[in-house]
């Protein structure tokens, strides 16, 4: 009988992921090829970008709204149902790793170039991309009259059917739907391969000690409903091939035991490095003078930031330090999901445009006075052609964005088919 043979050093990589030396190379060459995949993609992945242009002699087009968190990468992805630790499910402002105090256009411009492109992904034509944007801007006008409506409320008609589909899905989901899509399986392991890979010792030993620390405890029992506090138990973890902005920095899928026995529950958490912002903050001698301060610490700022702008998203987050950086802890829900609606309708279109920016909108006005929701909807209301029912500054951004990412996506493409 032959003997079997020791797997070769591929088959070692794939039982394993990628070891850790290997690691910043296969994330740069993922991102680039993410980037790559289509025109809309790469506008969600070139955060830094969008604020160049907006810095780069264009700021002027943009008018000063009042300070207030803001997500800073506001485009469609990262919008969707979040519920929270009760189950409940609204449609929230889902990542908010670029938040800061800053200007809310900024939120309404990058939301109205992430549209336009979804636009043109759909081959939808140009005559949809303005209606859009007009009503985009009135759904932002309406939230700003109804901060605390719902997305029950909001998520009425014909059109917003792709909106409607999302939220009963998400109201439908349990944990074994978010471990058969996370990580693939409802067995309690994280399997290492093509998106997980094996933690050095140093991290294994970093994990743990962090979910030991009292306010990692704390919220876990929170989130948990624990009225007697259970047994925290790390049973897996993982480094996390994930996203495309965030690729390159520290990310961790960590698998919880909570309780003993029958009485266990798992939950699974993510671990994401904090970095400091592209979006430009509020200049800080003018939130003095409003009695109001950014958080210095990167993770800090994410939290209270989401805290701010999605309170469901927030509840479930905690600040934290892992291996000397600055990380955000967070529980993820079944519940939680990304919109996909890479198939519109002209009319869909139009009805997503409004009800996203609706949940933009209110995310702002809930850290507004009435005075000065006033204020900012009159600023909103200015600048108007006969023609087209939105700012003049929000369609020449857009357009004149729309523009720049075509050419950088084009360049990106290029030197990614000569690598």
């Amino acid at each position: 009988m032959s003997q079997q043979k020791k797997p070769g050093p591929a088959r070692k990589k794939q039982a394993n992921g990628v070891p850790h030396t290997e690691r910043s190379a296969v994330l740069q060459h993922t991102q680039r090829t993410k980037m790559a995949q289509s025109a809309h993609r790469y506008v969600r992945g070139s955060t830094v970008k969008f604020y160049e242009w907006l810095l780069r002699d264009h700021s002027h087009l943009v008018p000063d709204g009042p300070p207030v968190w803001i997500c800073g990468d506001c485009h469609l992805g990262n919008l969707g149902p979040v519920a929270s630790h009760e189950g409940k499910v609204e449609v929230e402002i889902r990542d908010v790793d670029q938040t800061v105090i800053g200007n809310p256009a900024h939120d309404i411009v990058r939301l109205g170039l992430s549209l336009a492109s979804a636009a043109r992904g759909n081959d939808l034509p140009g005559a949809t991309t303005a209606y859009m944007l007009e009503h985009m801007v009135e759904g932002y006008l309406a939230a700003m009259h109804r901060p605390h409506a719902t997305a029950a409320d909001d998520a009425k008609g014909d059109d917003l059917e792709p909106i409607q589909v999302a939220l009963r899905t998400s109201l439908k989901r349990r944990w074994r739907h978010l471990a058969e899509e996370r990580i693939e399986g409802v067995e309690p392991v994280i399997p290492l391969g093509k998106r997980f890979w094996a933690l050095t010792d140093e991290e294994r030993a970093s994990v743990d000690a962090l979910v030991e620390e009292e306010n990692t405890l704390a919220m876990i029992r929170k989130l948990a409903g624990d009225r007697e506090p259970r047994k925290v138990k790390v049973i897996d973890a993982a480094y996390w091939m994930k996203g495309c902005s965030s690729l390159g920095k520290l990310r961790y899928a960590v698998l919880l035991g909570v309780g003993k026995g029958d009485d266990r529950e798992y939950r699974l958490i993510d671990i994401k490095e904090a970095v400091d912002a592209a979006a430009p903050a509020t200049d800080k001698k003018a939130l003095a003078k409003l009695g109001i301060e950014q958080p210095k610490n990167f993770a800090d700022r994410v939290v209270t930031g989401a805290r701010a702008l999605s309170p469901f998203l927030g509840e479930r987050m905690l600040a934290a330090t892992l291996l000397r950086r600055p990380v955000v802890m967070r529980e993820l829900m079944p519940q939680d999901l990304k919109l996909e609606i890479d198939t519109l309708t002209r009319a869909q279109a139009v009805g997503a445009a409004r009800f996203l920016a609706a949940v933009v909108g209110k995310a702002h006005a809930r850290q507004m006075n009435a005075a000065t929701r006033k204020q900012w909807m009159a600023e909103l209301k200015k600048n108007r052609s006969k023609s087209l029912d939105a700012p003049s500054w929000l369609w020449r951004s857009v357009v004149e964005l729309m523009g720049e990412h075509e050419v950088a996506y084009l360049e990106h493409c290029r030197r990614y088919a000569m690598e």
